[in-house]
C-alpha cells in the first residue's frame, strides 16, 4: 500500500507538485523519518529541511515528528503562513 504526501503553499511551488503517492520506504515509520527521507532527495525537496516552523498533518490531524506513519496514510506538509519558501 502507498502513502499519499501533499504539499501546500510555498512548498508546493518549491517541489513543483501538490501531491505524490508512493510505497512507504522500509524503515520509515514516523513523520520525522518521512520528512528526512523526502528532504534527502535533494534538489527541490531540500525546501522541506529549510522551511522554518513546518507544519505537518497525518490524515488531517496535526502531527509531531514522532507521530506514526503507515501505508494508506495521507501526510500533508505546509509552512505556517502561505507564501514563497525561502
Amino acid at each position: 500500500m502507498n502513502v499519499k504526501v501533499l504539499y501546500f503553499a510555498g512548498l508546493r511551488e518549491a517541489v513543483g507538485q501538490s501531491a505524490e503517492q508512493f510505497a512507504l520506504p522500509a524503515g520509515v515509520g514516523s513523520v520525522g523519518q518521512l520528512h528526512a527521507y523526502l528532504a534527502a532527495r535533494g534538489g527541490a525537496w531540500e525546501a522541506l529541511a529549510t522551511t522554518k516552523n513546518l507544519r505537518i498533518a497525518v490524515n488531517q490531524n496535526m502531527a509531531a515528528m514522532d507521530t506514526p506513519v503507515k501505508a494508506g496514510d495521507e501526510v500533508a506538509f505546509f509552512p505556517p503562513v502561505t507564501g514563497r519558501v525561502r
